[in-house]
């Protein structure tokens, strides 16, 4: 299935979708914070377990807890896709992991290039846009590349896939240009579905910043568990975020997405900002590149993000192993030291993390390629 950018009148009827994130209960998204940081509630870090399949797939990325079983899926169990291969080539990862609490580990899925029903232009490399949709149907962003780096890489496509771990559709084509990060939202029968793109323009420009990232919505009707969602429309909320290529973290763009009472949430890496793209789920045009909430201070190279129970956003810096908790207003109110391995300590460490409700947050090791806990 090819996905072209297009406008219709369905979008106007998924505006009516209810903002609540797929990783976190609607209830807790409706909760008020009666006072304080969300951080400050918890003192201890956990190693769940490995996120190694049997195949060497490393560097972990994109992360969902899932809140209901259906099929292979188990409500608790936490899925995880993988960016690299066994030879730590990224944009070669082909596996998504399912890790209980208890650090059991099995393989969700394993996408090859030759079982698609579709063109993944270049191929498979697993990134940080990873959801869940009701009915357990799972979509996984893949930004591949030839030999790890970007100057190699193409538009790759988003995978759909059952609760079964089977791929079912592949989206390619129009404005899919390199997914990096995802996030989701459902109310009855329709979903919408926020994917980040940071190769627009990005090989072209050869390692100089550029500002051609884009975030676009996919609006969505849901069947349940036994029929694909269908998708109709995909409309681009923002475009204008900073990307650029680099040897070592492939490519820096707007990275971790977040929704909380209709606003979409943008970690833009490369600048160390915070954006937020107003009423995401109903707007039929762009908001450029969103509005500023925070920027510099205790953000550095920011990734994953995820909304807090209270509404506070959440970010892990990827070059200072930091989570940093953010007000909707641009207050940073505290941080934490997640990884301090390395040099500098916790450089290059964290990408995607998800909150586990009032018990704490579950975030990726890339560094020791573990799922950890803070709680």
């Amino acid at each position: 299935m090819r996905l072209f950018h297009k406008v219709t009148a369905a979008a106007a009827a998924a505006g009516a979708i209810t903002a609540a994130g797929l990783t976190l209960p609607v209830a807790a998204q409706a909760q008020q914070h009666s006072g304080g940081a969300y951080l400050s509630a918890f003192h201890h870090l956990r190693t769940v377990g490995s996120t190694v399949p049997g195949n060497g797939d490393v560097n972990p990325y994109g992360i969902v807890v899932l809140k209901h079983s259906v099929g292979r899926l188990v409500a608790g169990d936490v899925l995880i896709s993988n960016f690299n291969d066994k030879k730590n080539e990224q944009g070669t990862g082909h596996t998504i992991v399912e890790l209980a609490p208890g650090g059991h580990r099995t393989v969700f899925a394993n996408i090859t290039a030759a079982s698609l029903p579709g063109a993944c232009p270049g191929g498979i490399g697993l990134t940080t846009a990873l959801v869940v949709l009701p009915g357990g149907w799972v979509i996984v962003g893949s930004t591949p590349s030839r030999n790890g780096s970007v100057s190699t890489s193409a538009a790759g496509c988003l995978i759909l896939l059952n609760s079964q771990g089977q791929v079912n559709q592949v989206w390619s084509g129009g404005a899919i240009n390199g997914p990096w990060d995802a996030t989701a939202a459902a109310h009855g029968d329709m979903a919408s579905v926020f994917v980040d793109n940071v190769l627009n323009g990005t090989r072209a420009a050869g390692g100089k910043q550029v500002f051609r990232g884009t975030v676009l919505r996919f609006d969505l009707i849901l069947y349940g568990s036994n029929q694909a969602p269908v998708v109709t429309s995909t409309t681009k909320i923002g475009q204008g975020f900073a990307e650029q290529g680099n040897a070592s973290a492939f490519v820096l763009g707007p990275t971790g997405l977040g929704l909380s009472h209709g606003t979409l949430y943008v970690a833009e890496t490369d600048t160390n900002r915070i954006k937020a793209i107003p009423a995401a789920m109903t707007r039929m045009t762009s908001a450029g590149n969103g509005t500023l909430v925070t920027a510099g201070g205790k953000l550095s190279a920011p990734l994953g993000l995820a909304i807090a129970p209270d509404g506070h956003i959440l970010t892990v810096n990827g070059n200072n192993g930091l989570i940093v908790e953010t007000t909707p207003g641009g207050s940073q109110i505290a941080a934490r030291l997640l990884d301090s391995s390395g040099s500098p300590k916790g450089a290059g460490a964290l990408f995607g993390l998800a909150v586990w409700g009032g018990h704490g947050v579950y975030y990726v090791d890339d560094a020791q390629n573990t799922l950890r806990l803070l709680h």
